[in-house]
């Protein structure tokens, strides 16, 4: 396989599962024909071999997940680096998977270049008491696991993963309690309820924190901070790599913003020592 064919390919795999307007599509089918020198092209310059303008071009790059257009080409740049991925013709569809999600995680390590929105969140979640952690279905998972360990450091987590009538009970208690923020999981397919919850909880004064998909993804309009990061489409159900490992660095920015993290860690530490609670 020559380096252009796999360039392309690549190319192929950051577009596949993305919802792209017909003018988005035709950039990347352009950016796919000129995969050789893709990761060169200015703005001004793919709009004109696309034939489209030049604000098409930064839409398509934040439509990907992408801040700016350079924040895209600089990803194009990498990827190109690295063209010994599983990800030509000859790879089976779990290894293009698995490529896929390791495309992905580099994503969001491009975006984690500013962590200010993560810091800003840690610090929101840490001031919450109680915390409410919020996923529903899919999403519910992520939910779980995020509150399994934000409560060996926080004083009171509460986890919401199931609908149903008294879903919005539990967020309106969490609110009279004194939470100041909720927590939100929201991965593809996204329930209208979770919408509705979302809407609702910043209704009674709650500032939202929502880990998506992408910056497109429905929760968007309901949420006060959005962090994005893209599931894998290249299997019969999503793979969230890339979604799980946000969850474990937004756990970190609410550890550094809640001071005495260490001293409860440190104090389950004993404890599960004492009743030989793990196997050395």
């Amino acid at each position: 396989m020559t380096d252009a064919v796999g360039a392309a390919a690549r190319l192929q795999g950051l577009f596949e599962g993305r919802r792209l307007t017909p003018t988005q599509r035709r950039i990347a089918a352009c950016l796919i024909r000129r995969a050789a020198d893709a990761p060169y092209l200015s703005s001004v310059e793919l709009a004109r071999v696309a034939g489209v303008s030049q604000p098409s071009v930064t839409r398509f790059a934040v439509a990907l997940g992408f801040d700016n257009y350079p924040a895209l080409r600089d990803h194009l740049r990498a990827v190109a680096a690295t063209g010994h991925g599983f990800d030509g013709p000859s790879a089976n569809p779990y290894q293009r998977a698995v490529q896929a999600e390791i495309d992905n995680l580099r994503h969001l390590a491009s975006l984690l270049t500013d962590p200010e929105p993560v810091e800003r969140a840690g610090r929101l979640l840490a001031a919450s008491r109680p915390l409410p952690v919020l996923g529903l279905r899919a999403s519910a998972a992520q939910a779980r696991g995020f509150a399994y360990f934000a409560a060996k450091v926080h004083p009171d987590v509460r986890l919401l993963d199931e609908g149903g009538s008294l879903l919005a009970d539990r967020v309106d208690a969490a609110r009279r309690a004194g939470a100041s923020a909720l927590l939100c999981f929201a991965l593809p397919r996204h329930p209208r309820e979770l919408l509705d919850t979302l809407a609702e909880a910043r209704a009674i004064g709650l500032t939202v924190v929502t880990v998506a998909d992408g910056t497109f993804a429905p929760v968007a309009a309901h949420s006060d901070v959005l962090l994005p990061a893209a599931v894998g489409t290249g299997l019969v159900f999503d793979t969230a790599g890339a979604p799980h490992l946000l969850g474990q660095v937004l756990l970190e920015a609410m550890c550094d913003a809640l001071p005495d993290a260490q001293a409860h860690l440190e104090g389950f530490d004993a404890q599960a020592a004492a009743r030989g609670l793990f196997v050395d």
